[in-house]
């Protein structure tokens, strides 16, 4: 089958790797049909972190189940599926609590998504069951669908651990998929006011026609000032999908005192001072998205109802074979996300 392999790093392609077989009672073999490349993959692509020359990868995609293990009883061969790059058991306490992003049973096999099959493991709880079949839906529902193995998910997941709710004004910063994704999130929830912080015209569109009500350009102390000064002492929940230095020192500066930081973005540092959160009762909160619990419990109708359409994050579309590009699109910011078209519906 053909896979994404990672070579070194600004470079990757398109090998043929053994196809994917049943190895655990949990498994899923699921044929893929649209994957993307997730800001996270731009991490190792650009050298920042460490990744393993010659491994498959990719961690987003939608698909058929083709086989299932013996264990599998509520997904079926045949089935239209979200495959969520968090692999949750639904039966462990992390699962339980409702954080299958941080399932104490998951296989450690959550990459390889970018390729024509691939293993899923924890696929009877694991696996999101989208109703009908791909060629039942038009691309752009397709897309929709897509962001639920993650995107969406993540940015959902800021806005629930910064406990968004009805009425509220959020700041949410970074302006990647994750970031927009957090302002539908913090729309669907319920806020009447929210912030984005950007500084690209493309993005500053999107997130307006998502929800945003104001944008922010300034970066540093000017955005903390300019946030303070529009909301006369501060947010109620901030949403923190970057997770480089600067962010996370405005994320906590911008909110009021009592307000929750949801912190999504990878963290680019390994340590930080917690002094501020002390001081001015900042609650920060975040972590891997519970994809899906998200999805069962709110996302899939929520897309399929037509109230979200988080599918506007992919602004350039490649096949797999033209993967190296999906990657370079992303990497020169030319695409906000880049869809990877595995199969036809």
């Amino acid at each position: 089958m053909k896979a994404t392999v990672f070579i070194k790093p600004g470079k990757v392609e398109v090998q043929n790797l053994d196809k994917p077989v049943i190895e655990k009672e949990t498994d899923a073999i699921i044929r893929v049909v649209r994957a993307c490349v997730c800001g996270s993959d731009l991490w190792w692509y650009r050298g920042i972190s460490e990744h393993e020359s010659g491994s498959a990868v990719g961690h987003e995609a939608i698909g058929v189940v083709e086989t299932v293990g013996s264990a599998v009883d509520t997904i079926k061969p045949g089935d239209f599926v979200v495959v969520p790059f968090t692999h949750g058991c639904g039966n462990c306490a992390a699962c339980l609590a409702g954080f299958d992003g941080d399932c104490l049973n998951r296989d450690s096999h959550s990459v390889g998504y970018q390729a024509e099959y691939l293993r899923y493991d924890n696929a009877n709880w694991g696996l999101v069951k989208i109703p009908g079949q791909p060629s039942d839906y038009s691309e752009e529902m397709l897309n929709s669908l897509l962001t639920l193995s993650d995107v969406m998910a993540t940015g959902y997941h800021a806005a629930a651990t910064a406990e968004v709710k009805s009425g509220d004004t959020v700041v949410v910063m970074g302006d990647g998929a994750v970031g927009l994704c957090g302002v539908i999130a913090a729309k669907l929830r319920g806020a009447t006011r929210i912030i984005a912080m950007s500084r690209h015209e493309d993005r500053q569109k999107l997130a307006l026609e998502f929800g945003a009500t104001d944008i922010v350009a300034e970066r540093g102390d000017e955005a903390v000032a300019k946030v303070l000064e529009l909301t006369d002492g501060g947010v109620d929940a901030v949403l923190e999908c970057v997770g480089n230095e600067q962010s996370v020192e405005t994320a906590l500066q911008v909110g009021r005192p009592g307000a929750i930081v949801g912190r999504v973005g990878i963290p680019q540092k390994a340590e930080m001072n917690t002094n501020q959160l002390f001081r001015r009762n900042i609650g920060l909160r975040g972590g891997i998205a519970a994809v899906t619990t998200y999805d069962k419990a709110t996302l899939l109708d929520a897309v399929l109802n037509g109230e979200i359409n988080p599918g506007k994050v992919f602004t350039q579309s490649f096949a797999l074979d033209d993967i190296q590009a999906a990657y370079a699109a992303m990497d020169e910011r030319k695409a906000i996300k880049s869809l990877v078209v595995v199969a036809d519906k």
